[in-house]
């Protein structure tokens, strides 16, 4: 069964049941893709939309007390403003998204985001008194539910209340995974291991000092992701289509953040000047720019972890055995959590890139891309926090060092040598390496058939403590 729904373009029939209706309808007639809309932006949505409600209740009081009321041309009753804050509510928490049908990527800076919305709104709002949803003289999603709002001030008011509440999840989810790596920096601080540059053998090092590099890089991530806040709290919301404020009474202007700042939790504030902040969204490059050296850093670490736990760099490292590799090949498991890791960096930095061309698309008094750019900030703040998630509990956290391994493989490589240049010279350091090679031996065997140094001496100077202890004592020689 159908109920028909028209508007200035003409008709459309609509399921009797639906809580959509038909600007909703003809936005999936035009953008006729799969891409789902985020639910963290619908529920914002919804917040959004109740802190107008709950404005709107001010500005009534306000009228009343100042026996202005009948002076206003349009007013809604009392009993529809409590349908529409209980129904935002729901929206708030999530319900009805199945009947939120636009799809991600689209058109129109977000004006079919902004009425489905709406829509949903006001049918459920009919339902709770009474009414049948498409009985828009009573509740209409225009005139009723966007009253004193518009797509350019609530969308992205929203976009960045969504983006703030996964910025905190992230936050914490990066200080989770900074732990983890901490404790394996703990437990492996005098490990002894061969360090690398340019994938060749280099110098002496530690296995704690290798993760107390991914301990400091995640701690200046979270610095940086806890600045954020900062950056995008600025909205426009009240602003209206242009950061004007026409066809919105002042007193809403000047209370509604106030409103979305008690709801949120978050210190939203409004911009001093509306009309840049719904002109202009560099902020969110800003942001997703953050964002994308958290990935870098993500990226750098998994890659480092998946090579050192290779066959070919020898297991120095044993991953956690998380999932059966092949379907061909008996007993193969692959380094699955690394490469999602990569995988979400790399995802990462194509956003940025969109999210940069498409912010310098902005025309004039507004960006229409917002819905586009909107879900892809978004998009890289889920995908973050979930390979923060998933680094810290599949892979740091059952991660081992083959101790054995990694000391014999430090031991046996002439770069081993290095450290003893200041004890015996370059010369005779070289003899030591030319030793190794030819008898394939350690750097302990080699020194016992050349003499250079007593056994005690050159282990000593070659304990991990001090191939690691920052430069070397004159009195250690």
């Amino acid at each position: 069964m159908t109920r028909t729904e028209k508007d200035y373009l003409g008709e459309r029939e609509i399921p009797v049941d639906a809580l959509y209706g038909i600007h909703s309808a003809r936005a999936c007639e035009n953008f006729p893709v799969s891409n789902p809309f985020p639910i963290e932006w619908y529920k914002a949505i919804g917040m959004v939309k109740h802190a107008c409600y709950l404005s709107l209740q001010s500005f009534y009081i306000a009228l009343e007390k100042e026996e202005l009321k009948d002076k206003l041309n349009h007013l809604v009753q009392p009993e529809i403003v409590e349908a529409l804050l209980d129904s935002s509510f729901n929206v708030w928490e999530g319900k009805h998204f199945e009947h939120f049908i636009v799809p991600a990527i689209q058109g129109g800076a977000g004006t079919s985001i902004n009425m489905n919305v709406n829509e949903i709104i006001a049918n459920a709002a009919l339902q709770k008194l009474g009414h049948k949803p498409g009985s828009y003289q009573i509740i209409d999603p225009i005139e009723t539910v966007n009253i004193y709002q518009s797509t350019n001030d609530v969308i992205p008011t929203a976009l960045k209340v969504a983006a703030m509440q996964l910025l905190a999840q992230l936050e914490e989810n990066i200080n989770a995974l900074r732990a983890t790596v901490e404790a394996k920096e703990k437990e492996y601080r005098s490990s002894p291991r061969l360090g690398y540059t340019q994938m060749q053998a280099a110098v002496p090092s530690t296995w704690g000092q290798l993760f107390s590099t991914y301990s400091e890089m995640l701690g200046r991530d979270w610095w940086r992701i806890s600045k954020c806040f900062e950056r995008i709290k600025i909205v426009n919301l009240g602003g209206g289509a242009i950061g004007t404020g026409v066809g919105t009474p002042r007193f809403v202007v000047m209370d509604v953040v106030s409103q979305l700042q008690k709801l949120s939790g978050f210190p939203v504030t409004r911009s001093e000047n509306l009309n840049d902040a719904t002109s202009n969204v560099d902020s969110i490059v800003e942001v997703h720019a953050i964002l994308k050296s958290h990935a870098v850093n993500i990226e750098k670490m998994a890659s480092d972890i998946r090579l050192l736990g290779s066959d070919i760099a020898g297991n120095q490292l044993e991953l956690p055995k998380r999932q059966v590799g092949s379907s061909i090949m008996p007993g193969k498991v692959n380094p699955v959590i690394c490469e999602f890791a990569i995988s979400v960096s790399h995802k990462v930095y194509a956003n940025d890139l969109l999210i940069s061309n498409l912010c310098g698309q902005g025309a004039i008094d507004l960006n229409a891309y917002l819905p586009v750019i909107g879900n892809a900030l978004i998009e890289s703040l889920k995908l973050l926090i979930g390979a923060c998630q998933t680094m810290g509990e599949n892979l740091i956290s059952e991660l081992k060092v083959n101790v054995e391994k990694s000391a014999e493989n430090l031991y046996k490589n002439p770069a081993i040598a290095t450290a003893l240049l200041p004890a015996i010279g370059f010369n005779k350091a070289a003899e030591l390496t030319k030793t190794m090679r030819e008898k394939n031996c350690d750097v302990f065997e080699a020194n016992r058939q050349h003499g250079f140094l007593a056994e005690e001496k050159i282990r000593k100077l070659l304990s991990p403590q001090n191939l690691v202890s920052l430069g070397f004592s004159v009195k250690d020689l």
